[in-house]
């Protein structure tokens, strides 16, 4: 099972990126929003592989917890990748969130592909999953501006990205003093 793919991106386009890893490219189907994230030279994405009869398909996110709305999506009976992935599409985890716990089905139908008897179905079957993703998405949020704030009092200090980028992806902690000086004190070994 392939759940990450490192390389860098030889062709992209809004549904599709095709990302060279040691000489294999891969084709790795992504949303919207991954897309508008993606950079021009190398990219990590989380995958999902889905293995069919007549396919081996590797679908791509930025984000985690999209990759968990996908994952939970794909498991509904009469939702496939494709209306999975034009849900990841039309909304973003936390906006997903939201229509769920208000239970809207109109927003629901508002994606490509479905009608009113899945919308309602999805509506049931992710019932209890918004506040999952909700809390999922403000741990990480605080986790990712504690890393960028850190990585930039790095910066100033005079450190590489690089050298920076290895150090705080070691360190353990979730405000930015803390993976300060747990990256000073890497930094110092490196």
């Amino acid at each position: 099972m392939i759940v990450g793919i490192n390389g860098k991106v030889v062709y992209k386009e809004p549904s599709v990126v095709h990302i060279n890893v040691n000489g294999i490219v891969y084709e790795v189907f992504i949303s919207l929003h991954t897309f508008s994230t993606l950079g021009k030279d190398e990219v990590s994405l989380y995958t999902i592989q889905i293995i069919r009869e007549d396919a081996n398909l590797l679908y791509g996110f930025m984000d985690m917890n999209e990759k968990k709305l996908f994952t939970r999506l794909v498991k509904i009976n009469g939702v496939g990748p494709k209306v999975a992935m034009a849900i990841c599409s039309t909304y973003t985890p936390s906006q997903f969130a939201t229509v769920l716990s208000n239970k809207d089905v109109k927003a629901v139908q508002k994606v490509p592909g479905i009608g009113p008897k899945s919308a309602g179905r999805i509506l049931v079957e992710l019932n209890g999953f918004d506040a999952e993703m909700l809390s999922d998405s403000v741990t990480t949020s605080v986790k990712t501006a504690a890393y960028s704030e850190a990585s930039e009092a790095l910066e100033a200090l005079g450190f590489k990205k690089d050298k920076i980028s290895k150090a705080l992806s070691a360190c353990e902690g979730e405000d930015t003093a803390t993976l300060v000086k747990g990256a000073l004190k890497l930094l110092q070994t490196i």
